[in-house]
């Protein structure tokens, strides 16, 4: 793990980001495993004529990129909340960015805010998680 950290290492503040390309074989992958065959992310022609003029990613293969960060932190959630601000398309470069708010060091659990971005610099997702991190002293 590249951002390995013991729990009493962490700090309110820890930033920790992740960038990718969403292409259209992402797609086509999460749309099998999730079982998600909305138009919008799988037919060009629906999508064309309605709302977005194009088609979208699935929002949570857009939410899902926070979990490579929580992967390296070993970090279990027990609560996740997005809040989907503006749709991404498919070849659009997300920036996700999470930082710990809160430690409970009794419970052993973090608190985290997040952040998605285009490649435009526009907010399209907002997240907040909260969890255990898996790693012990």
């Amino acid at each position: 793990m590249i951002l390995q950290k013991r729990f009493e290492e962490l700090r309110v503040g820890d930033a920790f980001a992740y960038a990718r390309t969403l292409g259209e074989g992402d797609c086509a992958l999460f749309v099998a495993a999730s079982g998600d065959f909305n138009p919008y992310h799988t037919d060009e022609e629906f999508a064309r004529r309605h709302r977005f003029g194009r088609r979208i990613v699935p929002g949570l293969l857009t939410a899902s990129l926070f979990t490579h960060i929580g992967g390296e932190l070993g970090f279990l959630a027990t609560r996740m909340v997005f809040e989907y601000l503006a749709p991404v398309f498919i070849g659009d470069t997300v920036s996700v960015r999470s930082e710990i708010v809160s430690i409970d060091p009794e419970r052993r659990f973090i608190r985290v805010n997040g952040e998605a971005k285009n490649q435009d610099g526009m907010v399209v997702l907002r997240a907040e998680a909260e969890g255990f991190p898996t790693l012990q002293s």
